[in-house]
């Protein structure tokens, strides 16, 4: 499980990413698609064509970071290109670890009590 601070925000670009793209390239990625700063300490997440490799780039105050994950059977559940929502969708910790261990997010229910309310009740 990953361990985030709320305040972090995790962005998957809908569609395929050409992987083979450095450091540099997935950071122009993460400004044009997101439309983020990748120096923000935000998580940016792109999968292959294939479906089976992804990449999530962070910047963790000392430099940028990538983390890469293939997937030696099967394939993630990544948000199609031309998706019902905007071509960015944002996840929560939780959801990318699932994401990236292989569970499909959109056949899955969350239950009532598993979210944290926020305010008062």
């Amino acid at each position: 499980m990953l361990s985030l601070p709320p305040a972090v925000r995790i962005y998957l670009a809908a569609g395929s990413t050409d992987l083979r793209k450095s450091f540099d390239g997935l950071r122009g990625l993460a400004r044009s698609v997101v439309g983020a700063n990748p120096l923000s300490g935000h998580l940016f997440a792109f999968c292959n064509r294939g479906l089976n490799r992804a990449k999530v780039l962070y910047w963790d105050t000392t430099g940028l970071c990538k983390i890469h994950k293939r997937l030696e059977r099967g394939s993630f559940s990544w948000p199609p290109e031309g998706c019902s929502r905007a071509s960015v969708e944002e996840e929560d910790a939780r959801e990318l670890a699932l994401l990236l261990s292989g569970l499909d997010l959109a056949t899955t229910q969350r239950r009532k009590w598993s979210e944290r309310r926020t305010g008062a009740s």
